[in-house]
């Protein structure tokens, strides 16, 4: 039941935050003018707005510390499905998730935004498509009656990670 109350809170959440309207200023401008430069225009500037930054650099940081924040989440609400799950044909699903999601969280992408301050976009670009790649390997996980319950938490870090790759990009390129 928890769980369930989690899921509808960040799904309402996320649903509020899109139909929100928002001022532009400045800042607001520059979010604009990156984020049309991101597969998914909206969920960028709702994720950046407000206060996220005054360049590029910077708005790629508090991209990838969302992906963090998001996949520590979803880490964590998926250990707390494994617990409930135990004996249930979804156990070893979540079991795998798991394992999938702790070195992102734990390891590669504290790596990545260390490798992002520095200025070591290749490498964050890199880690943080990786993190894309565990959120898809994890949905692969499900099949048949196994319906993924991650399915919504799954999508977003993965949109989260295009988002926050698009932008490295144009600070590779040096804009």
């Amino acid at each position: 039941m928890k769980t369930s109350v989690t899921s509808l809170s960040i799904i309402l959440l996320y649903i509020l935050l899109l139909s929100t309207p928002l001022p532009l200023t400045q800042c607001g401008d520059l979010i604009d003018q990156i984020c049309k430069k991101t597969p998914f225009h909206d969920l960028c500037v709702l994720s950046l707005q407000p206060n996220s930054g005054t360049n590029v650099k910077s708005l790629a940081s508090v991209m990838a510390n969302l992906v963090l924040s998001n996949a520590t989440d979803t880490l964590n609400y998926i250990q707390g499905l494994v617990k409930q799950a135990t004996g249930t044909p979804l156990e070893r699903p979540l079991a795998d998730c798991a394992e999938l999601y702790i070195p992102v969280v734990k390891y590669n992408l504290p790596q990545a935004i260390n490798a992002l301050i520095r200025g070591r976009y290749g490498f964050a670009n890199y880690v943080i498509s990786d993190t894309a790649k565990q959120a898809d390997a994890c949905e692969k996980n499900f099949s048949g009656e196994n319906k993924s319950p991650l399915t919504d938490r799954n999508k977003l870090i993965s949109n989260l990670c295009d988002v926050a790759v698009a932008i490295i990009r144009i600070l590779q390129k040096g804009l």
